[in-house]
């Protein structure tokens, strides 16, 4: 008797294993359309599902097309670590963390989700990174959404094909697209916003209200595909962190301006591939994808006509784009990432830069930005590389959608101070997002309980945004919408809490406003 309960207690013993063994496989495992995917449960509760594949691998034929729709799969499928990055250079990757592993064959998405079943309809964030359409990874450890999703929403975080992969114009391109090239990687982002549309339902998110989230050109991909009709339907919200797209098209080198139209990008294509030596496009797709990282150019989405259908402010005047609420803004010193202290940000150096890129607008934007002294002239090389790139869009954007859409604008500005900067750096507001403030460490210097806090009170109005579309709730500092009666925008500084204010560095702003309504109005008279 003695053995036979000994044997009935091991199989008892194995039995509750097992099943216990199964449950944990059954939840951790989610069915997609195509097909069924195996996660992994964090100990905070979150379920996690890496490098689900979005789209067919753009590789071979594929390169330079349009997204294919994923192949569907048989069994299950393991999701439990990051596909590979999108082909770039490894320095960044080392810098952020990042693993450096990278391959054409990049189009995968994340998933992290606190809802233990379908249906539970949470709110959705889905994170477009940022690198300036050249490098970036969903793999770097910043923006990890485990700690995000704890907050009570779904994170999906989409990648991209980057550089000359990504934003290639060029006219056998375009003759075999239906006369457009050249967005590529904003088709990627459109193609994961769709497969959330399809199927974050079954990993308990709501397809029926998703916030698109990014930084920089994370940022400024969200603004093109607000107002794009492509992306119609596939968002609720708009969250841009530095990030926008409102100045006229680029048609040589004019300051200020990134976005070619495609006539000026299909002639740059040909120049580019000839450099290469590709005689065709054959050619080209035959080449090893590194041979694309040689060249250092900047590389930056293209007014095709399809994804970017005309002029992004000349759209939102008219009425043409997405309307959404949106909440965005800019760090106090955007430009320390990108402006280093030389010869190159010498007064004589500043005046010369100014006046080559912004013709007969320089006036106005040299007397707007002081550079007497090496002091001053490095420190307005600075914040005109902020105004220009980041600040002066996201006022343009808030203006915009505050006089001519229906959801409201909410404006910040980042001033918390990282080590060493005069104030806070591009991208120092990602680890505050997305609560790693550990990942501070080394370039941001290492957070304070008061970082600590400012973490937790800036995703509590992100995600309460996410499922309202107003970040307000009781215990939140109050954050006013932006409208042109109220310019106000929440600064978030050293300060224990948050305070609303005016715009800061308005006159800089209108210096850059003027600026641009001149060269628009050179473009419409054809005078570039």
């Amino acid at each position: 008797m003695r053995r036979d309960g000994a044997r009935l207690t091991a199989a008892a013993v194995l039995a509750i294993a097992t099943a216990t063994t199964t449950a944990a496989a059954a939840g951790d495992r989610v069915e997609t359309r195509s097909g069924t995917v195996e996660g992994t449960s964090k100990p905070n509760g979150v379920r996690e599902f890496l490098g689900i594949p979005f789209a067919q691998p753009p590789v071979g034929d594929l390169r330079w097309r349009a997204p294919r729709p994923v192949e569907p799969w048989e069994g299950v499928r393991p999701a439990k670590a990051f596909g590979p990055g999108p082909t770039q250079n490894v320095v960044f990757a080392m810098i952020t963390g990042a693993p450096p592993r990278f391959s054409e064959d990049c189009l995968y998405l994340n998933v992290w989700t606190p809802a233990k079943a379908p249906g539970e309809k949470l709110p959705v964030m889905a994170w477009i990174h940022g690198g300036g359409f050249l490098i970036g990874s969903t793999a770097t450890p910043a923006y990890d959404g485990a700690r995000l999703a704890e907050k009570g929403v779904v994170v999906v975080s989409i990648a991209y094909r980057l550089g000359a992969l990504g934003f290639l114009a060029h006219p056998e391109l375009s003759k075999e697209a239906d006369g457009r090239s050249g967005n590529y990687g904003l088709r990627d982002q459109i193609a994961g916003l769709e497969w959330v549309r399809d199927n974050v339902e079954a990993f308990g998110g709501d397809p029926g209200n998703v916030t698109a989230f990014g930084e920089s050109a994370g940022a400024i991909s969200i603004s093109m595909l607000a107002a794009s009709p492509r992306a119609r339907g596939l968002f609720h919200r708009v969250i841009a962190q530095s990030g926008a797209s409102f100045a006229p098209f680029r048609l040589a080198e004019e300051g200020g301006q990134t976005v070619r139209p495609l006539k000026v990008a299909e002639d740059d294509g040909v120049k580019y591939l000839a450099g290469l030596g590709a005689a065709d496009l054959a050619a080209a797709r035959a080449l090893p994808a590194v041979d694309f990282l040689k060249d250092r150019r900047w590389w930056w989405p293209v007014a095709d006509g399809d994804v970017i259908v005309g002029d992004q402010r000349g759209l939102y005047e008219s009425g043409a784009f997405n309307d959404t609420p949106i909440l965005i803004g800019s760090n106090s010193d955007e430009g320390a990432l990108f402006v280093r202290p030389g010869p190159d940000s010498s007064p004589l150096a500043f005046e010369k830069a100014v006046r080559d890129g912004y013709g007969d607008g320089a006036e106005a934007v040299l007397a707007a930005y002081p550079h007497a002294t090496e002091d001053e002239a490095f420190r307005s090389s600075k914040d005109l590389f902020r105004d220009s790139i980041f600040a002066w869009h996201v006022w343009t954007w808030a203006r915009l959608q505050a006089g001519k859409g229906s959801g409201k604008a909410f404006v910040y500005y980042f001033d918390r101070h990282a080590a060493g900067s005069d104030g806070a750096p591009h991208a120092a507001d990602v680890p505050y997002v997305f609560r790693h403030m550990n990942l501070m460490g080394g370039f941001f210097g290492k957070p304070t309980d008061a970082d600590l806090a400012a973490s937790e009170t800036i995703c509590d109005y992100w995600v309460r945004f996410a499922r309202t579309g107003d970040p307000n709730r009781p215990g939140l500092p109050p954050w006013p919408a932006f409208s042109d009666a109220d310019p106000a925008c929440l600064r978030f500084d050293a300060a224990p809490t948050p305070s609303a204010g005016p715009v800061p560095n308005l006159d800089k702003l209108q210096a850059l406003e003027a600026y641009f309504d001149w060269r628009r109005e050179r473009i419409a008279t054809g005078g570039g």
